[in-house]
């Protein structure tokens, strides 16, 4: 086996993931502009991280699934540390988007 082919099988499951937080990201992101204040039963304006840390847990739940759904053993570390990495990068960047709106 080629060093490095072992996750090249896994790349439609990492980009799922990316997906997948790019999309709830959003989602929270637009809700948070305009105007949602009640996030998870958090009324305060803080509440909207509490709302990005369902995402980025959701994120994780999708790259563990996504990445034993693939059946393939070698490389799995590899794989799902590219789908948690790159959903982490995601939410931190609507973390950043959203900053304005919690601070208030």
């Amino acid at each position: 086996m080629k060093a490095g082919s072992e996750t090249r099988g896994g790349w439609p499951g990492i980009v799922l993931v990316w997906a997948i937080a790019l999309a709830g990201a959003i989602v929270v992101v637009w809700l948070a502009y305009t105007g949602t204040e009640d996030w998870f039963g958090d009324t305060t304006m803080l509440g909207v991280y509490g709302a990005l840390g369902i995402v980025f847990a959701a994120s994780v739940l999708g790259a563990l699934i996504a990445q034993l759904a693939s059946r393939r053993p070698g490389g799995f570390v590899t794989r799902a540390s590219a789908s948690v990495a790159g959903a982490a990068v995601v939410v931190a960047l609507a973390a950043l988007a959203v900053a304005p709106v919690a601070i208030g």
